[in-house]
This record gives C-alpha cells, structure tokens and sequence, in this order.
C-alpha cells in the first residue's frame, strides 16, 4: 500500500511518462503527477545537491532552474516539469557563471558547509542573471531565501558583490 506526504492511502492513482531536459540530457520516467520535483531528481538521479529539508519551500536547500526560473523543486510537482528544462547544482557546476560565483565566496571567505552551497551558488547566479547591478537590498533579499547556518549575511553579501565586480572588471558600486 502506498501513501502521499499527508499520511492518506492513494487509490487508483495512475502514473505519468515525464519526459523533461535535465541537465542538458533528454530524460524520460514514470512518475506519479503528484510526486515532487525534488524527490525525483534525487531518489531518480541519485542528484545528491537538493536538500528537501522543509518540503514547503521555506529552506530554498532545493532551487533549481526550471525553464530559466529559480524554483524550489519541493514545490513542484512531476506533471509541471512535462517539456520544461531543469538545471540542478550538477548541471550548473561546470559553466563558468559557477567558476565566478566560488571564485567570489572563496576570496570573501565563505566557507559553506555542504548543505546550503549549491543553494546559494544558484541563489547569486539567478539574482545576476536577472539583474546585472543588484543593490545590497535585493542582493540581501535574495539571499535571505536560503536558510543558511554555517555564514553571514554580511559576508554573504561580500561574496556577491565579489562576483559582480569580476563580472564588471572593477569596484562594484552598490549605490548604482
């Protein structure tokens, strides 16, 4: 017997082909349409960067790209991803907006811990890719959406602002 995340018995639920781009590769599985995007790209993919930590998309441990669009996966549900393009932290690390962004927290000192890392390279890549001149408010709100417990938002904040003065090829002034 089978059951969903609110503990009630599924009955005659049928599963779904999901075909999707994933990391630049063609995929196809059968899924329930109710299963999250989360639990499929890990427990399907063995994709071991999301952390589904809340399930409510409170913690932001589960971005990914979806179309372009960061989005927590915990809140996605399979039938959503049909023909989409998902990119996850292992798709993400060997383009060079990833060699910019760890270059950043490296020099500002961030020392991630594991649990947040991908989340929050992926939090500072959509922010710059959405505005290539963030002040510290919208990088602070931003960042604010990855619950984060091994750094600061102060050096945080440094460590964005390091991409985006390497993106600028000089001082990064945040008052525009």
């Amino acid at each position: 017997m089978e059951y969903h995340a609110a503990g009630r018995r599924r009955v005659g639920r049928r599963r779904m082909i999901v075909e999707f781009i994933l990391n630049g590769e063609d995929v196809s599985l059968k899924a329930d349409p109710l299963e999250r995007l989360s639990d499929l790209l890990r427990d399907r993919f063995g994709l071991s960067s999301l952390m589904s930590d809340c399930l409510e998309g409170i913690c932001g441990k589960c971005v990914v790209f979806l179309n372009g669009r960061l989005v927590n996966s915990c809140l996605v549900p399979a039938f959503k991803v049909r023909g989409s393009e998902v990119i996850t932290y292992e798709g993400f690390k060997s383009t060079d907006a990833h060699e910019a962004v760890a270059r950043a927290f490296e020099e500002a000192g961030v020392e991630l811990c594991g649990f947040c890392d991908a989340a929050m390279f992926l939090a500072t890549a959509s922010l710059l890719e959405s505005n290539e001149r963030p002040t510290d408010e919208d990088i602070k709100e931003t960042m604010s959406s990855i619950y984060c417990r091994c750094t600061t938002p102060s050096i945080t904040l440094k460590a964005v602002r390091g991409v985006i003065e390497s993106k600028m090829g000089g001082k990064y002034d945040r008052a525009r």
